[in-house]
């Protein structure tokens, strides 16, 4: 089947500072998108990204934002400005490929189910090692990113993933309609997993397509793996994504694991000195976690997910 890009996708980007990775970003999407279809939502960057844009190009849509109110508030912006069947996620820390968004629109027609398909994500400052191939989920409430400095040489095959890492992934608009958007209350961080875990509680997929190529600088935005606002609020958002999408009959059957996570994350985090800053995310999470919606699905979809949580915790301890 022959695919129009341009009828078909339209890639929506937060942007935070970084002018030049973003120029990098814009310059390889031109080899496979016309610019009209691309929309830039600006969370207030202070180093001349707007003017830049609006200069070098102007066929691109433009959201500015006073302030800075997180990644999924940004894609929301743009995700709503959206009416080509697809919306393509991207970090402003990326590089794609020419056939990245077709190979996209290849796997995610593979099953009518599929909601949405990452990308096989590679390290930019080391070509020969993945950042991520898709994201899974442990009933320790841990999220696990797939292939993490695995060689590039691995992960060939399209396959079923628990998330897709929305870094680099494409979506289905519609049933955005369905499940909802972003969970703006997680500003960063975990809210991808959490829009997953939605979208299956409402009996959709995720895939991972082993020929959409995506080059990531990484951490460009935080600007380290580890830092204090990070912990934090990662801690604070996976309390977040168990009370709102967890039933309790979930809740009860994983309750130990879960504190068995919390306990060696905290362990963890107080080796690499952010153990104070892990603790106020989870004690942020809990006494806030009332704030959200709850996700109200059939019981069925929420077992198949618990047995998908025991598969994937078994793999990830191997």
């Amino acid at each position: 089947m022959i695919y129009d890009v341009d009828s078909l996708v339209t890639v929506v980007i937060p942007n935070y500072n970084n002018i030049t990775l973003l120029n990098n970003l814009i310059i390889s999407l031109s080899s496979s998108i016309s610019l009209d279809q691309v929309i830039i939502v600006d969370n207030a960057s202070q180093d001349g990204s707007v003017d830049y844009i609006r200069e070098h190009y102007p066929d691109i849509t433009l959201v500015v934002n006073d302030i800075n109110k997180g990644f999924a508030y940004a894609v929301n912006q743009g995700i709503k400005l959206v009416k080509t069947e697809y919306v393509m996620l991207l970090n402003n820390d990326t590089v794609i490929t020419e056939d990245t968004l077709l190979n996209l629109i290849k796997t995610i027609n593979i099953h009518p189910n599929v909601f949405s398909v990452s990308s096989k994500m590679i390290q930019y400052h080391n070509n020969d090692l993945l950042d991520d191939v898709g994201d899974e989920y442990t009933i320790m409430g841990w999220s696990k990113r797939r292939g993490y400095n695995h060689n590039v040489s691995e992960y060939v095959d399209d396959e079923e993933v628990f998330s897709a890492c929305a870094g680099a992934a494409l979506y289905k608009t519609a049933i955005f309609d369905e499940i909802g958007l972003f969970d703006e209350k997680f500003e960063s961080y975990v809210e991808d997993m959490d829009l997953s875990f939605r979208a299956r509680l409402h009996g959709y997929k995720s895939y991972y397509s082993s020929n959409a190529v995506v080059y990531h600088y990484g951490s460009a935005t935080t600007g380290s793996r580890y830092n204090p606002f990070k912990v934090r609020i990662s801690a604070r958002n996976n309390i977040y994504l168990i009370y709102k999408n967890m039933p309790l009959w979930m809740k009860i059957v994983n309750g130990i694991f879960i504190l068995l996570g919390i306990l060696i994350k905290y362990i963890f985090f107080t080796r690499k000195n952010f153990g104070k800053e892990y603790a106020e995310g989870i004690m942020e999470g809990l006494s806030t976690k009332n704030q959200l919606t709850k996700t109200k699905t059939p019981f069925v979809n929420s077992l198949r997910i618990e047995w998908l949580l025991i598969k994937n915790t078994v793999m990830y301890l191997k």
